[in-house]
């Protein structure tokens, strides 16, 4: 049962962009707190970005913060995540998580999770 569907993941240069999306197949994400994590290859899930389900308010992974921006549009059932100045240590798969309640920093306490989207950045 697909819940979020996350696209938008490619290979790219550092210093390059990428924009990912996230949306949900069956539910209306605008009551949501969304999330995006990312996984690197022998490393453990870390948060990226959290938004609350108005858009107001936003929190960051110190070091994609200036880089990285989540935003929403509650009208397409939408979550972004607008990468900007890529770099090799960004390079990872990037799931966005969903809850009602908020985005735990570890994620554990999300409702729904999507596949995942890779994003490689090479040098």
């Amino acid at each position: 049962q697909v819940q979020l569907v996350e696209s938008g993941g490619g290979s790219v240069q550092a210093g390059d962009s990428l924009r990912l999306s996230c949306t949900a197949s069956t539910r209306t994400l605008s009551t949501y707190f969304v999330g995006w994590f990312r996984q690197a290859p022998g490393k453990e899930r870390q948060f990226v970005a959290s938004i609350n389900w108005t858009g107001k308010t936003t929190y960051y992974l110190a070091s994609v913060k200036g880089r990285f921006t989540i935003s929403r549009d509650n009208a397409e059932n939408t979550v972004y995540l607008q990468m900007n100045s890529l770099k090799p240590e960004d390079t990872a798969v990037y799931y966005c998580a969903a809850d009602r309640g908020g985005i735990s920093p570890g994620g554990s306490n999300a409702e729904l999770w999507g596949q995942g989207a890779l994003v490689t950045v090479s040098s």
